[in-house]
């Protein structure tokens, strides 16, 4: 069966980025591409009681707007190197984007999301754009890569995951992981920022389940001490030029820990590696 990946736009050079950098990152594969635009129409709020209905001026025109937007972005990825393994679909739909995506996920069984850290709409100064952090938070069923608008694509040779040890690890959470570092013959480095000076015998258990995962794969485990945890991160990928990070999100247990403003700004991400957020979607 095809890989089955969804592609959110706006149109934004940042999403144009990121839609190249999935087609690239999996152009060894088999897979059908779902490109969305969630539209909304001028003088309507999707919260709102007052719902723009098709045939109403403003939603023709926002729909509209959306579809020759979608031709337009089809025009460019015609530029694109061919590849027939993958397969394009396009869907244009007048709805919040985390409903919009819900609505995908469901219809369509995606199996990951990629899309770019900012959108059209996001300030200059924004770290992350609200909706990737929506998505990022409030999507469970399936991971998400956020790319970099400034980010050129480049097949990922290292892949940092942090890890407190503080959960047991369970392979269907890791998997896209192993799968991307299988894909591109890709070093996982395992990174834990210690506050204490042993791990206790759980988190010992939990790092050597994890080790035996990873059998076969290219890994090692790495630890830093007296840092923050934001500081020891970025400066790990800085030093090692790694290409991706990786974050396991339960619960949003660690995500809001490490993903979380001012944690996010101090790493600059968004100048920085493309974020792979795996999810637990038990």
């Amino acid at each position: 069966m095809n890989k089955r990946i969804l592609l959110p736009t706006d149109y934004s050079k940042n999403a144009l980025n990121s839609i190249r950098y999935a087609l690239d990152l999996y152009k060894d594969v088999r897979c059908d591409f779902y490109f969305l635009n969630a539209f909304h129409a001028s003088g309507y709020s999707l919260d709102s009681l007052m719902v723009a209905e098709s045939g109403e001026r403003h939603y023709e025109a926002a729909k509209l707007e959306s579809t020759e937007g979608m031709k337009r972005l089809m025009e460019i990825l015609r530029l694109h190197p061919e590849n027939d393994k993958h397969k394009f679909h396009t869907i244009c739909t007048f709805n919040s984007l985390l409903v919009a995506i819900e609505e995908v996920l469901k219809a369509k069984d995606i199996d990951i999301i990629v899309m770019g850290t900012k959108g059209i709409t996001d300030a200059t100064n924004a770290i992350l754009g609200t909706n990737t952090v929506g998505v990022m938070e409030k999507i469970t069923q399936c991971p998400v890569i956020a790319v970099p608008a400034s980010y050129s694509y480049s097949p990922p040779k290292e892949i940092v995951f942090p890890t407190d040890y503080k959960t047991v690890f369970r392979r269907k959470e890791l998997n896209y992981m192993f799968e991307i570092a299988k894909m591109h013959s890709c070093s996982i480095r395992v990174l834990h920022i210690e506050k204490r000076n042993n791990l206790n015998a759980a988190q010992e258990n939990n790092k050597a389940l994890l080790e035996d995962m990873m059998q076969g794969l290219d890994f090692s485990f790495h630890t830093l001490t007296k840092v923050k945890v934001s500081q020891g991160i970025e400066a790990f990928f800085k030093s090692r030029g790694s290409d991706m990070i990786a974050f396991l999100n339960r619960k949003h247990r660690f995500f809001s820990s490490i993903l979380s403003n001012p944690l996010v700004k101090e790493i600059g991400y968004d100048s920085e590696i493309p974020i792979l957020v795996l999810k637990d979607n038990s």
